[in-house]
């Protein structure tokens, strides 16, 4: 008895404690694959949803194994070599696409301006593409404080019959339109470009450089480069006396302004 009790209590304390049912009541079952044969047993469990899932990470990790590829070899250099060279030299003949400037052998000329630089543009924003244009040129070139002659088409009709006189066409005509030391250069992708690649600095050297600051408004104007017309206050209509009837005023244009003396002298 006491050493049925010596036993038990050992085999407790050392976790090698079972309990064995001699009870006919309640049979132990079997384990459901444990008639199974090992090769059986593996096809069993790769058809499970586990192995499914084991078996796609399995796949995505091979792909990005082979994203990675071995190291490359001489071959492979000299083919990665050849193709930078053949980028560099692309890139570095990129200014070949350019259209150039026909400045140097245009035969249009505006005369009487050949100390100056003339900028045929509109001031409405009908057309939001031609005014943007319009206002990113003035900006270019009045980041040289070089002089210039804004020719607003807008605000008087004259200067677009004079534009489409100078260029000889009788529509299709984009603003802006620059004129440089009397010599026509294009417009607004010429002018960009010209800026880009640093040759427009070059158009304009030896123009006079204004005394004020590029981006200082005229007092009189506010920067519109037009005034009411003092003859006939803006009418457009003076009273001739020796006629005795009312003319049009002879100072103005057809908005009865006139180029502001301060800023377009």
């Amino acid at each position: 008895m006491f050493g049925s009790d010596e036993q038990k209590s050992s085999s407790i304390y050392g976790r090698s404690y079972t309990i064995h049912s001699t009870s006919t009541d309640f049979p132990v079952k079997p384990y459901p694959y444990s008639s199974i044969q090992r090769s059986g047993s593996v096809k069993k469990i790769s058809n499970s949803p586990l192995d499914s899932i084991k078996g796609k990470v399995r796949s995505l990790c091979s792909i990005f194994e082979s994203q990675k590829g071995p190291k490359p070899s001489s071959d492979d250099s000299q083919f990665q070599t050849k193709l930078k060279s053949e980028k560099s030299f692309s890139s570095s003949d990129s200014n070949l696409s350019v259209p150039s400037s026909p400045y140097d052998s245009s035969p249009i000329r505006l005369p009487g301006t050949e100390d100056r630089v003339v900028i045929y543009f509109t001031s409405l924003r009908g057309i939001r593409r031609t005014y943007e244009d319009c206002y990113a040129v003035r900006m270019i070139l009045k980041f040289f404080r070089v002089s210039i002659d804004e020719r607003d088409i807008s605000m008087d009709s004259a200067y677009r019959k004079e534009l489409l006189g100078v260029l000889g066409e009788k529509q299709n005509v984009s603003l802006p339109q620059v004129f440089i030391k009397g010599k026509y250069v294009g417009g607004a992708d010429v002018i960009k470009q010209l800026h880009e690649t640093g040759q427009l600095a070059k158009l304009l050297k030896g123009l006079p450089v204004r005394a004020t600051g590029p981006w200082q408004v005229c007092d009189e104007c506010g920067d519109v480069r037009f005034v009411p017309c003092a003859n006939c206050s803006g009418s457009r209509k003076v009273f001739d006396e020796d006629e005795d009837q009312l003319k049009r005023c002879p100072d103005c244009n057809e908005n009865g302004l006139i180029r502001c003396p301060t800023c377009c002298s």
